[in-house]
């Protein structure tokens, strides 16, 4: 219990030091294009590839198990639908990408850490934590949102594709339907405020793990690993009370 609210403060006395105002803001904004690119842009394949396969995976499972003739053959796109915008694109895939982020910001931060990379910034008087942390969380919370659109249409269009090439009785025109059948546009801005709280939750708690690194190559790892933990978990705990507050 005391090492858990131990590193609470140690969480918030970070989060104090990396929120502030840079010293140069050409410097900050240079280095958030580049985290933007490594973060978000590298990570645009696999949100596309997994929510393709995703989107037509609960489309074929949707449809095989709605049998009785009760229900109509458009709930099949209008389930799928639901099912993406409002946990898959947004939860899911963020979990996902807290194990390739995550690790990734941990790992960095960790390793220059260990090679006392951070001291000798600390000794130049550079506010390491500024520096190194805040480009991370701004272009992670930046371009999260473009990967939750992508995430959105791809994983549609995988139920479209399934919807054409499956002989499991749902038909495209049905699918399509239900696709448009009670639309509420804000569960996409719902998605995307709740993506933001958690490229928030995933590059902070990353950050704090490998900037408090003490020892060598295998602390590393094992902060990198500690970060994905901990952002998973703060991420479910985060989608309960986001979805109590913006849903209910």
């Amino acid at each position: 219990m005391n090492k858990a609210l131990h590193q609470v403060g140690e969480y918030v006395m970070l989060m104090a030091k990396c929120i502030s105002v840079p010293n140069r803001w050409s410097m900050f904004f240079k280095q958030l294009i580049k985290e933007i690119y490594k973060l978000g842009v590298d990570s645009l394949w696999i949100v596309i590839i997994i929510s393709i396969f995703i989107g037509t995976v609960i489309a074929i499972q949707i449809s095989l198990n709605i049998s009785s003739p009760l229900i109509p053959k458009f709930t099949i796109g209008y389930t799928t639908r639901e099912i993406i915008l409002l946990e898959f694109s947004s939860s899911i895939m963020s979990l996902i990408l807290a194990g390739k982020v995550g690790s990734n910001i941990a790992s960095e931060i960790g390793t220059m850490r260990v090679t006392e990379q951070i001291d000798a910034m600390e000794i130049m008087g550079v506010n390491s934590a500024n520096f190194l942390i805040l480009p991370k969380m701004v272009g992670m919370m930046t371009f999260i949102p473009v990967l939750v659109i992508f995430s959105m249409f791809t994983g549609i269009l995988g139920g479209i594709a399934a919807s054409h090439s499956t002989g499991t009785g749902m038909t495209p025109a049905s699918f399509e339907y239900g696709l448009q059948f009670y639309f509420n546009e804000f569960y996409i801005w719902y998605s995307i405020i709740k993506s933001v709280v958690y490229a928030f939750i995933i590059s902070s708690i990353a950050a704090y793990f490998g900037y408090n690194v003490k020892g060598g190559a295998l602390e590393v790892g094992k902060a990198s690993t500690n970060a994905v933990v901990m952002s998973s978990i703060m991420i479910l705990l985060a989608d309960v009370i986001l979805t109590n507050l913006m849903l209910t």
